[in-house]
């Protein structure tokens, strides 16, 4: 059995001297519930430096292997990164947008991207059995706005449609970076053969940004296609949301409306050995405008975790 779980553990920075303690419950509750999971790959999305992500590590022990994405977006220094009791290897960061969509305006002074904000990260994971699986992890433009003067909240209404529109554009084009690299693995070294892309894409299965990375329609779970092979197969990725039941299949609460919008897509060689997909079921709180910024307990953040099971 393979366990693979993305978990979006917000904002986890080394804490101000007042907020230690806090920190402190912070790990050994993300610890708590990691080794209750006991996935074989753990994404990881929000981690502020690599002083906390060296925390969870040596927390879960010695035996636990990581690799911390470098790329991050100046000056909210949060990044993707891999956890795994097992070996990992092959690691590459995936940080430019398609050239064609590239550069991205983002503001009203046209200030423009052409990198992924929070970057993405890929490592091989080779099974016990010495089965190797390739997997991605990226944190896409959240739909949280921010405004120029650092403000979160706006009463101009045209101002708020604009900076939507950048906020969309953005998460749209890192969107399609991450597709281009499955692309790209799935019609080369990868074809074939056990992929995923997973984390925090920032809205649900149904958006045409999580949508683009399916990659050829049809065939998600629950449609009439899914048990008919046809000639998008070897492009396709699957979303293991689809799977998922009440009452744990959402990963955040926005505003008092569940949603998932953290994900595991998975490739052809791995969708037909799927068993099971559901969130860790912790009472996350409802989010708002305003984001968090102190270390979070119970629960540790305000995501659940996803989890799903793989008979290989």
């Amino acid at each position: 059995m393979f366990t693979i779980m993305t978990w979006n553990v917000e904002n986890f920075f080394t804490p101000k001297p007042t907020d230690r303690a806090a920190y402190d419950v912070k790990v050994a509750e993300l610890k708590n519930v990691i080794e209750t999971a006991a996935p074989d790959l753990l994404a990881l999305q929000e981690i502020g430096d690599e002083a906390s992500f060296e925390a969870l590590r040596a927390a879960l022990g010695g035996n636990w292997t990581g690799v911390l994405s470098t790329h991050f977006e100046s000056p909210h220094t949060i990044r993707v990164g891999w956890l795994s009791p097992g070996d990992l290897s092959d690691v590459q960061e995936v940080v430019d947008l398609p050239a064609a969509l590239s550069p991205v305006t983002v503001d009203d002074h046209g200030t423009a991207m052409t990198q992924l904000g929070r970057g993405a990260l890929a490592v091989t994971y080779t099974t016990p059995a010495g089965a190797t699986i390739r997997a991605l992890t990226a944190h896409l433009k959240s739909k949280l706005l921010t405004f120029p003067g650092h403000r979160f909240d706006t009463k101009d209404e045209t101002e708020r449609a604009r900076y939507g529109v950048y906020a969309l554009d953005r998460r749209a084009a890192e969107a399609a970076a991450v597709r281009d690299w499955a692309t790209a693995s799935l019609a080369d070294t990868w074809e074939a053969k056990p992929l995923l892309v997973c984390g925090d894409l920032n809205d649900t299965m149904d958006a045409a940004t999580t949508q683009l990375l399916y990659g050829p329609p049809g065939s998600q779970i629950g449609t009439g296609g899914f048990n008919h092979p046809d000639d998008g197969d070897p492009q396709r990725l699957w979303d293991i949301g689809y799977k998922m039941t009440p009452p744990n299949d959402y990963s955040r609460i926005n505003q008092g409306r569940h949603e998932l919008i953290d994900h595991i897509l998975v490739s052809h060689a791995m969708i037909s050995h799927l068993t099971d997909a559901a969130t860790v079921p912790l009472d996350v709180p409802s989010v708002g405008l305003q984001p968090n910024t102190a270390p979070r307990t119970d629960p540790p953040s305000d995501h659940r975790p996803v989890v799903g099971h793989f008979d290989i």
